[in-house]
């Protein structure tokens, strides 16, 4: 389940809130410019263009409104009773140099980092909101991924080579979903709705499960802050379901090849299951006996508060997702348990390292070539590097998400508020706040239970480290 990640408007951009985001980036040694080497090296790059060429194809891409670094396109068709699906990954590898400045810098970062108040691109921006970015109206070198569907969703073949694309459309989330939801044929995501919900209905027939939360917004309001939250819409499952689909195609090829490097996550233990159950049965949404993880938490009313509060401690259930790196020998442990399926990360090569080791792999296997030697060599560095990256970015996300409640409420001192309590750590309840939207916690009052409500009252609000103090009223 993707952590919450809340943003600032540029109305709140020179805040105290601001001021504190970044003394924490400033805390936590961050990178911010790239040096000039990388920049020089960057700007001088200019990879030869592949020998395929589909700019036939009127493949368009789906985003956040005012993205740039534009990782996928897509172009989909009917074929017969099925569909037919070109999926196109940026060529990031053409960029850089293994062993290059670039290489280094993207080494050293591992991820682009997303924060309150902006992101820390992995590579520079000549490339990632560039050269190499899936931009409309463009020539652009991409790993074009081909599917043949049958009508229920099931893949019938999968071919991948690097090609040549223009994208017509850069769509945002609302402008995909009113153009899907008019059947305008004439649009390149026409079908994305048709073929979304069959991919969803392989996953859950398989027991997988993958969802979206809520996207949160901070806003300046009367002198204080405000906080919006914004329920995904359809199209952005539907869309997710095709980078799932392209990351088990991945590691189905890679684990054939006995090399490369997968994404996986250990299944829940029983107990940790059997307290899951407790918790939902507690908040009021209870899990049938007979029915799927993934199938209770898709059926969920995520505009229900209750229902929110199941979705955030079931991001709990699976711990432990790491990467494994193979090279002669698939390794042991391959399944990533959410989606029920071995799993690789290669569609967002501009903003995750890992993910351009996984597409060249995927691309010389398909091309029946060998794979690079630099490959080799590297793919053991790439778990620890990916490890520390997700810490940082960890880091990051909890102490913006602090510090951004802790300036929702830094007006509201002394006040009383009705929360729900999400769980009972040892003496302490973890509760929910409906108005603004924040989770923390107080010495349990007698009689607290999961599920239940409990008055507490706000006694400070620290917005320069994130802090907040309840107690039950």
């Amino acid at each position: 389940m993707p952590a919450r990640r809340p943003h600032l408007t540029d109305s709140v951009a020179q805040s105290e809130l601001a001021e504190s985001l970044a003394a924490l980036r400033a805390s936590l040694e961050l990178p911010e410019e790239f040096a000039p080497e990388v920049l020089a090296e960057a700007e001088a790059a200019s990879p030869a263009a592949p020998a395929a060429d589909l700019r036939d194809l009127p493949f368009a891409t789906i985003d956040p409104s005012g993205s740039t670094d534009l990782d996928q396109a897509m172009h989909l068709a009917r074929r017969g009773d099925g569909y037919l699906v070109h999926y196109a990954i940026a060529d990031v590898p053409a960029f850089v140099a293994p062993g290059g400045a670039v290489d280094r810098a993207a080494r050293e970062r591992g991820q682009t980092l997303y924060a309150a108040d902006g992101r820390i691109p992995l590579h520079p921006p000549v490339i990632g909101d560039d050269r190499a970015s899936l931009l409309p109206g463009a020539d652009r070198s991409a790993f074009v991924w081909r599917f043949e569907l049958a009508g229920d969703g099931t893949i019938t073949s999968t071919r991948l080579e690097r090609a040549l694309i223009r994208s017509r459309a850069r769509l945002d989330y609302r402008e995909a979903q009113t153009l899907v939801d008019a059947g305008d044929v004439e649009t390149p995501v026409a079908l994305l709705g048709e073929i979304g919900r069959a991919r969803i209905e392989q996953e859950r027939l398989r027991g997988g499960a993958s969802l979206n939360t809520p996207d949160e917004e901070i806003v300046r309001r009367d002198g204080g802050y405000d906080l919006l939250r914004r329920t995904p819409l359809p199209v952005e499952d539907w869309n997710a379901q095709l980078s799932l689909m392209t990351g088990m195609a991945a590691a189905s090829m890679m684990l054939d090849a006995r090399v490369g490097v997968l994404r996986t996550m250990p299944a829940p233990d029983d107990e940790r299951l059997t307290a899951f159950r407790r918790q939902t049965e507690a908040l009021g949404c209870p899990w049938p006996g007979g029915v799927s993880y993934g199938e209770y938490l898709r059926g969920l009313d995520r505009a229900d508060p209750l229902a929110l509060a199941v979705l955030q401690i079931a991001g709990g259930l699976f711990r432990g997702a790491g990467y494994v790196a193979f090279d002669g020998a698939a390794p042991a442990e391959t399944l990533q348990a959410a989606l029920a399926a071995p799993y690789a990360h290669v569609t967002a090569p501009i903003r995750r390292l890992v993910d351009r080791w996984g597409l060249v792999v995927c691309e010389a296997v398909a091309a029946e070539r060998e794979v690079p030697r630099w490959v080799h060599d590297s793919l053991p560095e790439l778990p620890p590097i990916m490890a520390a990256s997700a810490q940082r970015a960890a880091q990051l996300d909890s102490g913006s998400i602090a510090r951004v409640e802790a300036a929702l409420l830094h007006d509201r001192i002394g006040e009383r508020f009705t929360a729900t309590v999400l769980e009972l750590r040892g003496e302490r309840a973890v509760f929910q706040l409906e108005t603004p939207a924040v989770t923390a916690s107080c010495p349990a009052p007698e009689g607290a239970r999961a599920g239940g409500t409990i008055e507490v009252v706000l006694e400070a609000a620290d917005i320069a480290d994130g802090s907040v103090r309840f107690t039950a009223a």
